[in-house]
């Protein structure tokens, strides 16, 4: 499941953040019939977003009309009616829309429809923006997205439970260092171990979602799942150490670990039922004021292994398609949403894509997990998933089912050489 449906099934499910829904709104299922986008050489363009990215890009819209004249009509098409329009108009080569938020997994996907943007990738530009982003959006040499916005999963704890005299005498007592924010994976389990207990877990472990398990993968030093050559290395040691590790976590989880998702384990934590999660950061922010944890939760960067500090980025890119009749508006707005890219964080949502942009709000009350979050984009072992338009199925038919498998109990070993004869197959 990508980065971006998975937030929208969490606000959807949890109340994070009203504004992003998988419905559409607005245009109806369809959004309007595909013409040629604006008409050309106008200062009208559309731009198609999934649910809720209207929200985000509202601010960069207003600015953008000020500044340059250009203005936006937004068509907002739930997760996998967005990607059917796009394959459908892309294929046909006549096109309703003059920009396209994509998300990451489809850049392989879609990456001959649409213009390359090398001119807007400046030297500036690019050392603004995360290392992992910049890679991911050069494809075959040439720059074909600007990320809008971005996230990673960070640690979350419980700061009361941290704070306490007596948690903290106990855990001294018990492990012989003291308790606060986990800066390695053994006290994570260490602590994890420690505040399961009186019906409350230590943590959480996603059995259907592959992204945690795959940061793991990273911080032992290896790509996920292919290298860069299209070879399957998921079988290799550093994916068996990851998985192997992320398995030992059951024992402070939950019960039921292989059908705890994004939306079951923010629920989890939010209710008070664990006392650490690793969450998307825009999750810090949108805790609701009535939840038993408000006020009460700090952040802190993802752990690193071997290889350092690593996470799995969750970005979304701003497009022109090659059909476009209006690519000069398109091209302008797509510079105003780099340009005014912090106006995304006074959004519901909450993210951009600029590491000024969150340094600019890092040190105010509220954002705290900002810092954590910069620090785990800009690891050097940060990357973002493999560069093939057959990530979402192998995630879907591969990945998930493995993970379900493994955190049930299944031999670790077998199930990740089945895995690599599967996704083999996948790529033939």
């Amino acid at each position: 499941m990508s980065t971006r449906n998975t937030i929208s099934k969490l606000v959807t499910l949890g109340g994070l953040c009203t504004a992003v829904a998988l419905a559409a709104t607005g245009c109806g299922a369809g959004g309007p019939a595909p013409s040629s986008g604006g008409s050309a050489g106008s200062s009208s363009i559309n731009v198609l977003v999934e649910a809720g990215g209207h929200a985000e890009l509202t601010g960069v819209a207003e600015q953008c009309k000020k500044d340059t004249g250009v203005e936006a009509n937004f068509v907002e098409l739930p997760y996998d009616g967005m990607f059917n329009r796009l394959s459908s108009e892309f294929s046909s080569g006549n096109v309703s829309f003059d920009v396209a938020a994509l998300d990451s997994v489809w850049l392989p996907s879609f990456k001959d429809a649409v213009q390359t943007i090398d001119e807007l990738f400046t030297d500036d530009v690019k050392k603004d923006i995360f290392p992992a982003l910049v890679k991911e959006a050069n494809v075959d040499g040439h720059f074909i997205g600007l990320p809008a916005w971005t996230n990673a999963e960070i640690i979350l704890y419980r700061k009361d439970l941290f704070e306490d005299a007596k948690n903290k005498a106990d855990f001294q007592a018990k492990y012989g260092y003291e308790l606060a924010a986990p800066t390695t994976w053994k006290q994570y389990q260490d602590i994890s171990e420690f505040f399961t207990k009186d019906g409350m877990y230590g943590t959480d472990v996603k059995g259907a979602v592959e992204t945690e398990w795959l940061a793991h993968v990273l911080q032992a030093g290896s790509p996920m799942v292919l290298d860069q050559d299209n070879n399957v290395v998921i079988d290799n040691a550093a994916h068996k150490e990851a998985l192997d590790f992320y398995v030992s976590l059951a024992k402070s989880a939950p019960t039921g670990a292989a059908q705890v998702d994004w939306a079951a384990a923010q629920n989890l934590f939010n209710q008070g039922k664990t006392a650490m999660t690793r969450f998307w950061a825009h999750a810090y922010r949108q805790i609701p004021a009535d939840a038993p944890v408000a006020g009460k939760v700090g952040a802190a960067a993802m752990i690193g292994g071997s290889a350092g500090v690593a996470g799995v980025p969750g970005p979304w890119y701003l497009a022109v398609p090659k059909a476009t009749k209006n690519t000069e508006a398109a091209k302008k707005f797509v510079k105003c949403a780099y340009d005014y890219n912090s106006l995304g964080i006074d959004s519901k949502l909450g993210l951009a894509s600029r590491i000024s942009a969150f340094e600019k709000y890092q040190d105010q009350p509220g954002y705290e997990s900002f810092k954590p979050l910069i620090e785990t984009l800009n690891a050097p072992a940060t990357a973002t998933r493999p560069a093939t338009a057959k990530w979402q199925q192998i995630v879907d038919t591969v990945l998930i089912p493995l993970l379900q498998k493994a955190v049930a109990g299944g031999d670790t070993s077998a199930l990740l050489a089945d895995a690599k004869k599967q996704v083999q197959d996948l790529l033939k």
